[in-house]
Parts: structure tokens; sequence; C-alpha cells
């Protein structure tokens, strides 16, 4: 991220709206002194929640790309995503009655898409919209998209001949610390979004009743394939130095 040029950028756009820095600072919820140290090129300073807060203030959007080794962080991700499809799916065909559908493409009136996996049961003429998350970035889109999918979904599963009389969501966020702070920093967002308890998914599932929309955190592990690629954890002992 370029802090001088993101200092500049929210400068402009500050003055184009006609807001002092004050006014920013107000509506970020900041004070006015981080409001100055962003627009001096400082913000390599400043934690990423408060630059989020001052930059959605001024509807400016930072896209953040993380990078390791190469092509190898692709490999890492599509392991974990894969792990939690494989533990949802094994969950659904235990419990029996779903039929799934694995990433299901869609083009609607120009909305583009994929559903990590659409699930139909039948006997109530139930449809479950899973979306699978390794790592939440931008809370904001995780809610905004599934709900696009939600909206869509019926018209996506009549294509399949499914005639769906409920629509459910579910979100499933890998377990981690890194996604349960994130989750806790939006709570409000994602109460609002999600607002069935976690605990009721599984009996849910079971017996589906009522359009839920929930969110829980998923537990997966690595194949052993890959297991052995990521190797396990040590701890490095400094060297000892010699003495005279």
């Amino acid at each position: 991220m370029n802090v001088q040029r993101l200092g500049v950028a929210c400068r402009a756009v500050r003055l184009r709206k006609r807001w002092r820095q004050d006014d920013v600072a107000g509506a970020a919820g900041v004070s006015r002194a981080a409001i100055s140290r962003i627009e001096r090129g400082l913000a390599a300073e400043m934690t990423l929640a408060t630059l989020d807060k001052v930059t959605s203030t001024l509807e400016i959007r930072i896209d953040l790309v993380p990078r390791w080794r190469g092509g190898e962080l692709d490999r890492l991700v599509n392991w974990r995503h894969a792990a939690m499809h494989e533990r949802v799916v094994a969950l659904l065909e235990r419990i029996g009655g779903w039929e799934l559908a694995p990433e299901v493409s869609f083009a609607v009136y120009g909305e583009r898409g994929v559903i990590d996996i659409l699930a139909w049961h039948a006997a109530t003429r139930t449809l479950l919209v899973i979306e699978l998350k390794t790592e939440i970035v931008d809370s904001q889109e995780v809610v905004g998209t599934l709900d696009r999918k939600r909206r869509l979904a019926a018209r996506i599963a009549r294509e399949r001949g499914w005639d769906p009389a409920t629509i459910a969501t579910w979100l499933a966020v890998g377990e981690g610390m890194a996604n349960r702070r994130r989750v806790e920093a939006s709570a409000n967002l994602f109460r609002t979004a999600f607002p069935t308890d976690r605990r009721a998914m599984r009996p849910w599932l079971r017996r589906p009743a009522g359009a839920v929309r929930v969110l829980s955190f998923l537990t997966y592990s690595a194949p052993a394939g890959q297991r052995a690629q990521l190797g396990a954890f040590r701890r490095v002992r400094p060297a000892r130095r010699a003495t005279a």
C-alpha cells in the first residue's frame, strides 16, 4: 500500500466533499490527529481498522492483495477451501435428505458469481445457500455477496428443476482467532445478517423448518499429503555465543 498516495487521495476526496478534518474524524469515530497523519503520508503507523474507518467514511476503497512465495499462497488457500467443502458435504451426507450441487455458477441479469454449495431438501422444498470463507477480509462484502446469492437463489434453483418454498443461508467461516476477531469487530453487522443461533444449525439440517440465516465457525484439517507439504511447526533456538 502506497501511504503517500493514500494520503493525497484522502485529502483530495475530503476537499471535494468540502469537509474539514474534524468532520471526517467525527464521522469515522477517530481523532483529528489521525486524519492529519494519514493525509501527511504517515498511514503506515496506523492500524488497518483505523484506516478502514477513515477510508469507508470517505467512500475510498483500499484493496490489499496478500502475496507469499509466488503462487504458493493460492495453493494454500485452495486446499483450505477444499477441506471446508469436504467437511460440509460429509456432514450433509451423514444427515441425509439433501441433494448437493457444488460450485454452482450463475449469470442473472448481468449479475455473475459462484455459489460454493447449493443444497436442496426435496421433502420440505428447502433451498440452502452455503458460502465457505477460509478468511474474512471485508465483512460488508461477505454479507453483501451472500445476500445477493440468496436473492437470486430461487431463479438459479429452478434452472435445476428445484422449486423452493423456503430459502436459507449458511455462512461457514474457517475456525481461527483472526476470523473470530474480524467477526467480533463487525458484530452488529453479522448479528443482523445472521440472526439464527449457530447452535441451532445441526438440528435444523436434520429437520429444516423456516428460512434460517446462520453464521458458524467450521474446523477442518489438511489432507495427509498437504500436511506433509506444510511440515510441522518447530521452535528455533538462538545460537549460543562462544565463551572465551
